[in-house]
């Protein structure tokens, strides 16, 4: 693959801690990143912002500005998460749907392709700067845009199971599984939105579990032991 997107859990980058920042967890994902630009892959990132606020919980706040609030939770955490990318050695840039003064750019495809030719790590931050649509919506949306070849999803979970492993330990996992199923099923890969515009647009997804060593090289150079998602 030349393009791919990759889609990192805000809880993912938490760590044990299960809010804020795990550096040592956010620079183990930079060195890796770094191993598949260096061989000359385009890599995108949209960050969820679950290590920060999870909107959908709060019965007081009116949802359009629960999720303003998660949409300035995942420009924080690009922010962040950018950051330590360089500090590995690797150039990087955040694009927004909307203004944030000087700390991003409005997104655009031309720009994007822009700062992909320069070898940079694109940031897609905010979301899709509208309320009502998820960071899965939002990954599925700009990776269709950039026609990026795939989108992989590192999750605490190492794949797509038929049941909940945590609560049903006879669980099944799934080697491959076609979008359709995903649907049918409801098995939750992304939401019912992001997987509709998946089949739609023929973008395979790839989850596979963030924990495990070198799990995103490995993922990304065909040593895959997650979850394919079939179009």
């Amino acid at each position: 693959m030349k393009r791919v997107f990759l889609k990192l859990s805000g809880e993912a980058l938490a760590g044990e801690k299960h809010t804020g920042f795990d550096e040592p967890t956010v620079t183990e994902v930079a060195k890796q990143v770094k191993e598949i630009v260096d061989r000359g892959i385009q890599v995108g990132i949209v960050i969820g912002g679950g290590n920060f606020w999870r909107g959908r919980t709060s019965e007081t706040i009116d949802r359009t500005k629960a999720d303003q609030i998660g949409m300035l939770a995942t420009v924080m955490n690009c922010i962040y998460v950018s950051e330590i990318f360089r500090s590995v050695g690797m150039m990087t840039q955040i694009l927004t749907p909307f203004e944030c003064g000087t700390m991003t750019k409005p997104f655009s495809k031309d720009r994007a392709n822009k700062y992909f030719e320069k070898g940079m790590v694109v940031f897609f931050a905010g979301g899709t700067g509208h309320p009502y649509f998820s960071t899965d919506t939002g990954i599925v949306l700009r990776a269709i845009e950039m026609e990026a070849e795939g989108i992989f999803l590192a999750k605490a979970i190492d794949g797509v199971y038929d049941s909940d492993p945590k609560t049903n330990p006879n669980a099944k996992k799934y080697d491959e599984v076609s979008i359709q199923e995903v649907i049918d099923k409801k098995l939750a890969v992304v939401d019912l939105t992001a997987s509709i515009m998946c089949m739609e647009n023929k973008m395979p997804m790839y989850i596979f579990g963030l924990n495990e060593k070198n799990s995103i090289v490995n993922a990304m150079s065909g040593n895959f032991s997650g979850t394919k998602v079939t179009v």
